[in-house]
């Protein structure tokens, strides 16, 4: 059974995903969309994503409360430096050494640095372990980089890597 449908919560989900976004039971989309979700099954399979890992929630609640309250003041920012524009602003790349490696870990501080306005992940250097970061107001790069150490990376080493 594994070997035809080696994710089975992950074809259910396909399934239900593809009867919600169709608005219809019918045969034809029931057949069209379990034939999506074992596709999409045997692709995961042949991509063969590393075992997932115990997660600590206690450290990613307190991330979600740090980048809600971020956000709103990023929008503010932004709007302000939109509206009230001034001679002398500069947007620059900050590069800033990581110590995280695990790849959920990145993935969410990627989400979290892109999604929060102003600034935007460029690039990862696995090798170096460096992010490069794109600030839209860059005054102090340090400042920036020990922004990023001690409000969100220290959380997600608590919560990813054990």
């Amino acid at each position: 059974m594994r070997r035809w449908l080696p994710y089975p919560g992950l074809a259910l989900a396909l399934l239900l995903v593809w009867l919600l976004l169709s608005q219809s039971v019918s045969v034809g989309q029931l057949l069209l969309g379990s034939g999506a979700a074992l596709v999409g099954t045997r692709t995961m399979a042949v991509l063969r994503p590393p075992r997932s890992r115990r997660v600590r929630l206690a450290p990613l609640m307190k991330l979600a409360g740090l980048v809600a309250v971020d956000v709103v003041r990023s929008n503010l920012a932004v709007a302000a430096i939109i509206l009230f524009p001034r001679k002398g602003r500069v947007s620059g790349f900050v590069r800033i050494p990581l110590e995280l490696t695990e790849r959920g870990g990145l993935a969410l501080l990627g989400l979290i640095l892109t999604a929060t306005p102003g600034t935007l992940w460029v690039e990862y250097d696995q090798r170096r372990r460096t992010l490069l970061l794109h600030v839209l107001d860059l005054i102090d790069e340090e400042e920036w980089a020990n922004l990023i150490k001690s409000r969100y990376e220290t959380l997600l080493l608590q919560a990813f890597e054990q």
